[in-house]
């Protein structure tokens, strides 16, 4: 496969999941500089990711078919890392932008990051192992880190506009997000046990159903709402 297909293949699910949405900020979205901005976090998130994990590896040595050394290694040394990576461009940075301004675009900003770095490490994975591995991750990897930054963009849209918890909301947002990376890598990681890793795929469904919720649970708490609902009323009457 040429150089080309190989970068498209790589590139397309995080975009089309990028474009999704932005598509559901359905009430007041968000400036498209912005969100290129935002996604160019993500990849470099990616880079903070390495920093992080290797001097980790060099402390923490871990077996490869020790299920106790895997959960150590998927929910610390991968999940963790890699979602503080990414939080820290989306709580210190993104967070105090003027146009986060419903709750929404928690969801909204954490998606564009975590499509920023699944796609660098998508497109790492591509050259490195080909064609089959790009298609398999167009349904798993980069769908599941899309799940993983709903979980932590849902808390931070709860943590901008709630004042008193918004230490507390702001540690569930990673708390959350890198339980569910844990769990997805975790079963995957000790996939050499016969069908465990169709709970890999579970927690993925979950992460799906829970995404969806936590989506729709924000559109209905944009403040824009109502303006939206009053712009589409006054189109309808027009002549």
């Amino acid at each position: 496969m040429d150089f080309i297909s190989l970068l498209a293949l790589a590139l397309a699910p995080g975009v089309a999941i990028g474009i999704y949405i932005y598509l559901k900020d359905k009430h007041e979205r968000e400036p498209l500089l912005l969100l290129f901005i935002s996604f160019l976090y993500g990849a470099l998130s990616v880079v903070v990711t390495w920093m992080i994990s290797m001097p980790v590896n060099l402390l923490i040595l871990t077996k490869e078919e020790d299920v106790v050394h895997q959960f150590v290694n998927a929910f610390f040394k991968v999940a963790l890392i890699e979602e503080f990576s990414k939080f820290i461009f989306v709580r210190f940075i993104l967070f105090y932008n003027k146009n986060f301004n419903e709750p929404f675009d928690g969801i909204v900003y954490a998606v564009m990051v975590g499509m920023g770095f699944a796609t660098l490490e998508n497109i790492a994975y591509v050259f490195q192992y080909g064609l089959v591995t790009g298609i398999l991750r167009v349904f798993t990897a980069v769908p599941a880190h899309a799940t993983f930054a709903v979980m932590m963009g849902f808390f931070l849209g709860k943590a901008k506009f709630t004042h008193r918890q918004r230490i507390g909301l702001s540690v569930g947002a990673l708390l959350a997000a890198t339980f569910f990376h844990g769990l997805y890598d975790y079963f995957w990681f000790i996939a050499y046990i016969p069908g465990i890793g169709i709970c890999a795929i579970v927690s993925l469904i979950i992460g799906f159903i829970l995404s969806r919720k936590a989506i729709r649970l924000h559109q209905q708490a944009s403040p824009f709402i109502d303006q939206h609902l009053e712009g589409n009323e006054q189109q309808r009457l027009e002549p």
